[in-house]
């Protein structure tokens, strides 16, 4: 582990892929074969279908403005710097051409918009990609795209000038020249180096008037675009307001956008429940407790009653109030006689309380009647969430040891507890590279392994971490009464933390008891536990679902020596600001922190942290099941700590504290129990979700965290930077790049160079899959669940809400029409299954000619795995 203050790696712009929010030899394995028979079948159906309302652009009425809500207002809308974030490239995407956006299964699809066609016309000596743009192309100016665009975008973003401040650059590194082909709609790309991911360049692709110089590039595009080439075009970014405004682009020379205007209005994610009820957005994106609101509202026909006083504490629908019980609301004979002064004061001050709780759950109860004018559109976001490993120092620098923690995990329950709520598909990722529904997908976790408790006791056996290594043997030094005085303090120091953590000392067979009814309650899918899991007992920390979980990280060390707990956590209060030392801005870029964009890393805006007073240790609950398992593969609870050369094996988890976090403390916990029962205490630590990622994650001051990564179309580029072995820089610091775990091999790195160079398709999967074997083999990370994506919407909203994988297509973006609302094709539910259809098959060197307008998010009427290659 580091040091307070001193970051332990640092990263480079190759790449960035957003996050939120990343070493061991190679590794002695049996055959770690990714491939299956029934691989490729299985990554033809998405986890779950897209919701976006669909209805064809014949149903949808002409005009309106569709107020849709984004995190921020974008400090630049150049996606290539490293401040941009997913407003950035919301805004790009409706302005900016994009040569190839993704379908309803994540597979990158020609924009006729744009391309005619687009293909390896040459392999040998070089590879050359020849572009054949749409001769309507043009940016908002008059001037046709053409090579002189692809020329400044490359030049740009090739890494040869340090003048340029870019965020990323990957592939474009590779180019050796481009140039205009046989007349000015055509563009031909040589590569120096062969580049399967040939496709993900060039999207967004800006103007050379932004890309032609430093100056334009780093500063010319921050607050405007002085050409556009979209369906819309930015017409204002008002910072005072928090919004920009779209609007139709009259130059536009495909489907006219069915709307008028785009308002893009900057709400923070805990403001959107009271947004909505007041009707001030069409679309946004939502946590499940908002969702359960507006379900719960649409279920009382509007929701005039308040909340339902039964509900649990993990129901995030709760009111105000809800908490209130029957003795409490009550008065007390002193409040109605007011027998003295004392009498009336308390009378008067539960009157006030009573007053101030019906003027909240009537606030409640108008927000409910708001809410009822929306609908929850879910689907599975394209990225998934994973626990992470820091494997540069300390037990998890064992390989054996980061082996055993994974083995002691019920991937399956723990993803179950998040989205078995929602009714979404609750299967573990199988891969690391792709997700459910990607052509790249393949289950490779059978090179780890699951779930079995003997054998992840057996790993922490092999290497030395035993019940009894923890006690520490006597030097020597010490005899007689001195001996004798330090062995009684140390007991009545023991019995005096016992007390501290227990509230009272516990006697073995309660202990025992204690046990069983933990496991019980396991049993019955966490539920009491989840409960005792909240902090304070809150229900913040209950087992309901989240849409949040991605991050990435950060060094501050808060104070060791928090009490442990029954289970051997401790949970620490969050640490001062001043504490963080700050990378510096080239280390950790805004993609880093902001969900969602282009690409990087998943890491919340976050808030403040806690004043110290306010700050105070909390313990967590016992727990000594983990998630239940066969009696093939479970194994009795050890009787204490394992330890080594008298050290406990205790682990430091470091998990956000901000109110937008719950359910990543809730599987927190849920993964403190699991890792109890194989003898491996967790230290809890709480920290401010500002600082969660760049002062713990991306600076390696953790053992464990939880963070998501996006999926991507493009896994040999942008999969490298994540789970390449970290090398040592030339100024004997370690170049990690995003792989915040730290742990990778040699041939790892190999096989992500050999499938980025190989433009066979079929052999560079193979190629992935074994380098994603190979990564679940050294368990440094761990994919949990995929995210749940949750949007309310009015539902008067067409072809937009939960995307899924797919791009959104702003021109078929409307209202449905009132006067044309005949009976529409039934659409599966979020939680189906998805079969697409087959589509014709193309060359592995062409993407394209037949693909019409099936890019991404249709009209209604394509299939949902509609793709041009196969």
């Amino acid at each position: 582990m580091s040091q307070v203050g001193a970051p332990r790696g640092r990263t480079c712009s190759r790449t960035i892929r957003s996050v939120a929010l990343l070493t061991s030899g190679v590794l002695a394995l049996p055959v770690l074969a990714a491939c299956s028979s029934d691989g490729d079948e299985r990554s033809k159906a998405p986890a779950a279908a897209q919701d976006v309302g669909p209805a064809a652009r014949d149903r949808i009425a002409d005009g309106g403005t569709l107020r849709w809500a984004v995190d921020t207002v974008p400090t630049t809308l150049n996606t290539f710097q490293a401040d941009a974030d997913a407003a950035t490239s919301r805004i790009a995407g409706a302005v900016l051409p994009s040569l190839f956006t993704l379908d309803k299964t994540g597979r990158p699809q020609r924009n006729p918009d744009y391309l005619e066609s687009a293909k390896i016309i040459e392999r040998e000596p070089k590879q050359v990609v020849l572009y054949k743009l749409n001769q309507q192309a043009v940016w908002s100016d008059g001037r046709e795209l053409g090579a002189a665009d692809f020329v400044a975008q490359w030049r740009a973003l090739s890494g040869k000038d340090s003048a340029y401040w870019t965020a990323r650059n990957a592939g474009y590194e590779r180019i050796q020249k481009i140039e205009r082909g046989a007349n000015d709609l055509e563009v031909r790309v040589t590569f120096n180096k062969p580049y399967a991911d040939w496709r993900a360049l060039f999207s967004p692709l800006y103007p050379k008037d932004v890309m032609g110089a430093p100056n334009s590039f780093n500063d010319g595009a921050r607050a405007k675009l002085k050409a556009t080439a979209g369906p819309f075009q930015l017409k204002e970014m008002d910072r005072a307001d928090r919004e920009i405004t779209l609007v139709r682009n009259p130059r536009w020379w495909g489907a006219r956008p069915k709307l008028d205007t785009i308002v893009l209005s900057a709400v923070p994610r805990d403001k959107r429940a009271a947004a909505l009820a007041a009707g001030t957005l069409d679309l946004a994106e939502i946590d499940s407790p908002v969702a359960e609101r507006i379900t719960q509202a649409r279920h009382n026909k509007g929701g005039g009653a308040g909340p339902q006083t039964g509900a649990g504490p993990a129901s995030g629908a709760r009111g105000p109030g809800a908490e209130t019980t029957a003795a409490s609301a009550t008065p007390s004979s002193a409040e109605e006689n007011g027998s003295d002064e004392e009498d009336e004061e308390k009378a008067e001050a539960a009157r006030e309380s009573r007053e101030k709780k019906t003027r909240a759950l009537a606030k409640y109860a108008k927000e409910q009647r708001g809410l009822g004018g929306y609908v929850v559109r879910k689907s599975l976001e394209p990225a998934f969430t994973q626990l992470a490993l820091n494997g540069e120092t300390g037990p998890l620098a064992d390989e054996r040891v980061r082996r055993a923690v994974a083995r002691a995990l019920d991937r399956k329950k723990l993803a179950e507890a998040v989205l078995k709520p929602l009714g979404l598909p609750a299967n573990p990722p199988g891969s690391h590279l792709a997700l459910a529904g990607q052509h790249a997908y393949a289950d490779s976790s059978d090179a780890l392994g699951d779930q079995n408790t003997r054998e992840a006791q057996a790993l922490l056996a092999d290497a030395g971490w035993t019940p009894g290594g923890a006690v520490k043997k006597d030097d020597g030094t010490k005899a007689g009464s001195e001996a004798d005085a330090d062995k009684k303090k140390d007991k009545e120091k023991d019995k005096e933390k016992e007390k501290g953590e227990n509230g009272s000392e516990t006697s073995g067979t309660d202990k025992k008891k204690e046990d069983k009814q933990e496991e019980k309650k396991e049993d019955k899918g966490d539920k009491e536990a989840g409960a005792k899991d909240s902090e304070s007992g809150s229900a913040s920390d209950s087992d309901s679902a989240s849409d949040e979980g991605a991050y990435i990280v950060g060094d501050n060390k808060p104070g060791r020596g928090a009490p442990l707990s029954e289970t051997g956590s401790r949970v620490i209060a969050p640490a001062a600001v001043g504490q963080a030392r700050w990378l510096d801005d080239a280390d950790v870029n805004a993609q880093d922190r902001q969900p969602g964009g282009m690409a990087g890393a998943y890491a919340p805006g976050g808030t403040a942290a806690p004043a110290a007073d306010s700050a105070s240790p909390s313990t967590t609950s016992s727990a000594s099941a983990s998630a239940s398992a066969s009696p093939s593969t479970s194994a009795s609870p050890l009787p204490g700590p394992l330890g080594k050369d008298g050290k406990p094996l205790t682990l430091r988890f470091v998990l956000p504290s901000g109110p937008g976090s719950e359910q990543l403390r809730t599987v927190g916990q849920k993964i403190a129990r699991m890792l109890d029962r194989i003898g491996i205490r967790t230290e809890i630590t709480k920290v401010a979700d500002a600082d969660y990622f760049k002062d713990h994650v991306a600076s390696g001051d953790y053992d464990l965290a939880l963070y998501s990564w996006p999926a991507t179309a493009y896994p040999a580029t942008d999969g490298r930077p994540i789970y390449a072995k970290p090398v040592p820089a030339s100024d004997g610091s370690l170049l990690v790049e995003q792989n915040y775990t730290r742990v990778g091999t040699d041939h790892i790195n190999q096989l992500f160079d050999q499938a980025a160079s190989e433009l066979d398709e079929k052999a560079a999967r193979d190629l992935l899959r074994r380098a994603d074997a190979r990564i679940w083999a050294a368990a440094g990370s761990i994919p949990l669940y995929q995210r749940p994506q949750l949007v309310a919407a009015k539902p008067a909203v067409a072809n937009a809400g939960a995307f899924a994988f797919a791009a959104p297509r702003y021109e078929d973006i409307g209202f449905k029409d009132p006067a044309k609302s005949g009976p529409e094709q039934p659409q599966k539910s979020a939680g189906a299954t998805q079969s697409p259809e087959a589509s014709p098959k193309e060359s592995a060197d062409e993407t394209g000619n037949d693909s019409g307008n099936d890019s991404g998010n249709d009209s209604g009427n394509e299939s949902a795995g509609e793709s041009d290659e196969q």
